[in-house]
């Protein structure tokens, strides 16, 4: 059986494009004197992690780190939950990552989980987005647009020694 699976971004690739990703969040949310980055767990988590990492290098703002827990599979099973206090969440701009965005579900059944504080924004970002989109969510912090068919996959690597891919399944 031959190997199908097509490498679409490096370990150097990815530290790019997050480290380009997290210069955009600097850019929309330079005003703010803190912000929330919320991983969704798992890879959404670790990428939230490294993006905080390089917010607090390049710039001013205060940045807490928080995992938001999800089943993916059915989030309305009432297991949802964020790491993070409701009080600290008020007035402020929400960063919600995600490793690859598909049809938008998670993050809509994510952003859901925000809205029962007082935030005063929320915006997404997603390592890879395939854009097929049949909920309404718009990402808004990209790091790679892929057009794939719906019987692809989409495989991201995130280790803990650097060894991070993308992979086209």
């Amino acid at each position: 059986m031959t190997d199908t699976r097509t490498l679409v971004l490096n370990p150097k690739q990815i530290a790019q494009r997050l480290n380009r990703l997290a210069w955009q969040v600097y850019e929309q949310c330079y005003d703010e004197q803190e912000i929330v980055v919320a991983g969704i767990a798992g890879n959404g988590f670790r990428l939230a992690t490294r993006i905080s990492k390089i917010l607090s290098e390049i710039s001013p703002i205060k940045v807490k780190l928080c995992e938001v827990t999800i089943s993916k599979d059915s989030p309305l099973d009432g297991k949802s939950s964020v790491q993070i206090d409701a009080k600290e969440l008020e007035g402020k701009t929400v960063v919600l990552v995600d490793d690859v965005s598909n049809s938008g579900r998670t993050l809509m059944y994510s952003v859901k989980l925000f809205l029962e504080s007082h935030v005063k924004s929320i915006k997404t970002l997603v390592l890879v987005d395939r854009d097929h989109n049949r909920f309404p969510v718009k990402t808004n912090f990209v790091g790679l647009s892929l057009a794939t068919t719906m019987q692809e996959h989409i495989s991201v690597v995130v280790g803990e020694n650097g060894e991070d891919a993308v992979y086209l399944d």
